[in-house]
């Protein structure tokens, strides 16, 4: 199985990338989790009589995860792995801390997941709370979301793509 080489995450719904996200996270999926898997399992959440009106096509249900699901199976093929579906973004703290670091004027390159990790050790959450800049609670999670998308994008990656503020 090979990986999408294109960036199709950034044409999924956010409430998709949610499920698909909730899914390759599951201790209890069989891995690697496949779209064809997720949809499977959305289908055997929805009721019975809304399954059997999908089947017999006699309402419009295109704004739904099921059809969007859909069209991504009938363009990648069911075997797709469901991870190279789902948006990775920071959260707002962490956003916050990667634009504190791509902000910084010491340095001439822009940061990457792995420099972003490193301010991170090196008490940058803890700076940005006693600024004011983040809530105590927001601090102690830094490192590990930062250590998850490492794991996924790699220590190289730009920090600045995963920037999002809700």
């Amino acid at each position: 199985m090979t990986r999408n080489s294109i960036d199709v995450a950034s044409r999924v719904s956010p409430h998709l990338s949610a499920l698909l996200n909730s899914r390759v996270r599951n201790p209890e999926c069989e891995q690697p989790v496949t779209l064809i898997a997720v949809r499977r399992f959305l289908a055997d959440l929805l009721p019975g009589d809304f399954k059997e009106a999908e089947r017999l096509h006699h309402f419009d249900i295109s704004e739904s995860l099921l059809d969007e699901l859909d069209a991504f199976i009938e363009e990648f093929g069911g075997g797709a792995l469901a991870i190279d579906f789902v948006q990775a973004n920071a959260s707002e703290a962490l956003s916050r801390a990667i634009e504190s670091v791509v902000n910084d004027e010491n340095r001439e390159n822009p940061p990457t997941l792995g420099v972003v990790r490193d301010a991170l050790l090196a008490g940058l959450g803890a700076r940005m709370v006693g600024d004011g800049v983040l809530e105590d609670d927001e601090d102690d999670t830094l490192l590990s979301e930062i250590e998850s998308l490492i794991e996924q994008f790699g220590v190289d990656t730009l920090a600045e793509e995963f920037i999002r503020y809700e």
